[in-house]
């Protein structure tokens, strides 16, 4: 009898104290503020449906509301990461439902915002770039001011046209669109930053794989196009005419602004594309890409010092 005796006592006492911890939680939840409020906002709500949820109530009062008890997204408290508890009532009965916190939110919408810069083959740096961390100087003055007059246009609908950046190496010309590619993302406007010389070899080898024309589709139709280093490219007359043009014209008649930068002015531009790679001159055919680029586009010079000096 003893054995028995003995597991008996435990479950008594097993027993008691559950009875007494079952006590001490009902008073802690009824009495929390926040659940005395909403059962307060619902005196439809019977006693017994009250106890019967108690768990429901219990996990509402130690979850974090909307942040109040987490340092960020990542250092979250709750069941379930990054949603925030709320109770509401529905045919007379307690639901315990989740939404997404302010953290999650703001989380989700960076990602959102970051997927709208895409690039081919651009350095970090420059797609970390912001206006922030633009330096003002009088040799770059009204290159910084048509970039914030667009960005400021941009607010409220892109403008139809872009601007074309020249000037010497070093001095700031991809750093310009990087940084206003990061700032249109406030606007959740999509953005392709493409360094010229690869976009040539990319194009190329989509010819194997039956994608060039995907591609060259989503760079028509993005909302801002930037091709930096234009100029610097192997000369193709295959992609000065069939992709280069083809982009240029699509975006000129729907009123869809591209940016450009390079070494080159748009006069000594047109005389580097109108050289082919078998030694003629096609200058007509260069004409006809340059008065495409000035249609997406006002020229704009940069000078100053080469701010890639030292490093």
């Amino acid at each position: 009898m003893k054995p028995v005796q003995s597991e008996l006592k435990k479950w008594m006492q097993k027993n008691k104290n559950f009875k007494e911890n079952y006590l001490r939680v009902r008073e802690e939840v009824l009495n929390d503020p926040e659940i005395q409020a909403f059962l307060s906002r619902n005196p439809q709500l019977s006693q017994q449906e009250v106890d019967k949820n108690l768990i429901k109530l219990h996990e509402y009062k130690t979850q974090s509301k909307q942040c109040d008890k987490c340092a960020s997204f990542g250092q979250c408290i709750n069941m379930l990461q990054g949603y925030s508890p709320v109770l509401q009532t529905e045919n007379g009965e307690i639901h315990l439902v989740y939404e997404k916190c302010h953290n999650r939110i703001d989380v989700e919408k960076q990602r959102e915002q970051q997927s709208l810069i895409q690039s081919l083959y651009m350095p970090k740096e420059i797609l970390d770039a912001t206006i922030a961390d633009i330096d003002h100087d009088s040799e770059r003055g009204e290159g910084i001011r048509q970039l914030l007059l667009f960005l400021n246009n941009a607010s409220n609908e892109l403008p139809a046209k872009g601007i074309y950046f020249h000037g010497p190496f070093g001095v700031g010309k991809t750093y310009l669109i990087g940084a206003l590619a990061n700032a249109l993302k406030e606007y959740n406007k999509s953005s392709m930053l493409i360094y010229m010389p690869e976009f040539v070899r990319e194009m190329k080898s989509s010819i194997k794989d039956d994608s060039i024309n995907e591609k060259i589709n989503y760079f028509k139709n993005t909302d801002v196009l930037m091709l930096d280093d234009i100029g610097a490219e192997t000369q193709s007359a295959w992609f000065r005419d069939e992709i280069l043009g083809s982009i240029l014209q699509y975006r000129m008649m729907e009123n869809m602004p591209v940016f450009f930068t390079s070494n080159y002015s748009l006069e000594q531009l047109e005389q580097q594309m109108a050289s082919t790679s078998r030694g003629g001159n096609e200058t007509v055919k260069a004409g006809r890409i340059i008065e495409r680029i000035k249609q997406v586009s006002k020229e704009v010079g940069l000078g100053g010092e080469n701010r890639r000096d030292g490093q």
